[in-house]
């Protein structure tokens, strides 16, 4: 594992252990997702703090993450709060009855919480100092990373233009919506596999390809 990989682990279920002390009282389960960005801004911290001197690549490659995290918070944010919890939360609360309030911790918060964890891996290793900044695997890797951000912007952007006037079940069709049935999904995979290529080009860093996989 990369270094402060355990540590991650332990504060990201810390910080989603208290969502879901928070979401009890609320009875909102879904509040979890609009933290899903921001920690992994709490994973990098954890790394670089784990790494002697995280450097100009530590640097570049928290501050492309950061960017991408509150992006992904506030459009999340704008779009559920004040609606009440998510209908597929709703579904498994009334699935599972009174043990809805311990086993929510285990199917959406902890199993949240690892996800990030393994997802944030190349965060990680590419926080390491060497080689030199900027490497041709620096130099693709985060602009990569900034196109995929780039690309999910817009399409959410679009989307949420579309639905302010297209009738109630229509499929958007405009914009990037026209070349791909998930546009913010695709940038969102671009980004992760731009900043694993960040990661590949550190000694190890490549071992953390099941990340964007």
């Amino acid at each position: 594992l990369v270094p402060g990989a355990t540590l991650a682990w332990l504060a990201l279920v810390g910080a989603f252990t208290v969502l879901w002390l928070v979401s009890l009282p609320l009875r909102n389960a879904s509040i979890v997702d609009m933290w899903w960005g921001p920690a992994f801004v709490l994973a990098g911290a954890v790394y670089a703090s784990a790494r002697p001197d995280p450097g100009p690549r530590g640097i570049a490659v928290l501050a492309v993450v950061t960017a991408w995290a509150l992006r992904l918070a506030w459009h999340i944010g704008r779009r559920n709060v004040g609606h009440g919890e998510d209908p597929r939360y709703a579904v498994w609360r009334q699935q599972n009855g009174a043990s809805w309030w311990w086993f929510s911790w285990v199917k959406v918060f902890f199993l949240q919480a690892t996800i990030a964890w393994i997802v944030s891996w190349p965060i990680g290793a590419a926080v390491a100092p060497a080689p030199a900044f900027p490497s041709a695997f620096d130099v693709a890797g985060l602009t990569i990373a900034l196109a995929g951000l780039v690309f999910e912007a817009v399409a959410d952007a679009q989307l949420r233009r579309f639905k302010q006037t297209a009738p109630k079940g229509a499929i958007c069709d405009v914009g990037l919506w026209r070349y791909s049935r998930h546009p913010n999904y695709f940038g969102e995979s671009v980004v992760w596999w731009g900043l694993y290529l960040v990661a590949a080009g550190t000694p190890g860093g490549w071992t953390t390809f099941v990340s964007p996989l």
